[in-house]
């Protein structure tokens, strides 16, 4: 995977520009990367709904949850969906809105010098074997890209928010990321 770095985009992936982002406080303080889960509605695959929420399009009439979720003004960097499509809603080097209250290591406000990458998936269900793969080889690009980001500085959604966020979850397998980061 090639990232521009003069754009902050990878070239493989589906461009979906989200207007959920700014600028970070320091644009070369890109020093973790930070693993979440989402389906919506929750539990159901395969659809455009996390597009559409990320881009604050999503129509609060289509499914019940949806109404619990109206208005909320959120993005990640990036998703990587159960088929194995990466898509980009935000350039690297802006902070894109997935953290939310939070912190790393005494570091509060993890938006500001981390990378967001979604997996298609819930806590309990297993996320696929491509997924992984994709995964570990854009954490490797980025890696490669962001001289203040490595392998080992990665968590999940609810090391950075404990006792409000659950994500990746249960059914992430660390492991297996890290044995694939290895290769």
């Amino acid at each position: 995977m090639y990232i521009d770095p003069d754009s902050g985009l990878i070239e493989e992936a589906r461009q979906h520009s989200s207007p959920n982002c700014d600028a970070r406080p320091d644009e070369s303080d890109i020093s973790l990367i930070v693993i979440h889960g989402i389906s919506l509605p929750p539990g159901e695959f395969g659809d455009n709904y996390i597009d559409q929420l990320f881009t604050n399009n999503l129509n609060s009439n289509e499914h019940p949850y949806f109404k619990e979720i109206e208005g909320l003004k959120v993005s990640s960097h990036f998703l990587v969906k159960r088929d194995g499509e990466l898509v980009q809603y935000v350039p690297v080097h802006k902070r894109a809105w997935h953290a939310g209250v939070s912190s790393y290591k005494n570091r509060e406000n993890c938006n500001d010098f981390s990378i967001g990458i979604e997996l298609e998936g819930t806590d309990e269900i297993p996320y696929t074997n491509i997924q992984y793969e994709v995964l570990a080889e854009t954490i490797k690009s980025l890696t490669q890209s962001y001289p203040n980001l490595t392998a080992e500085a990665l968590a999940g959604h609810s090391d950075i928010a404990p006792g409000r966020k659950t994500d990746p979850g249960i059914a992430f397998d660390w492991q297996r990321l890290h044995l694939l980061l290895a290769e």
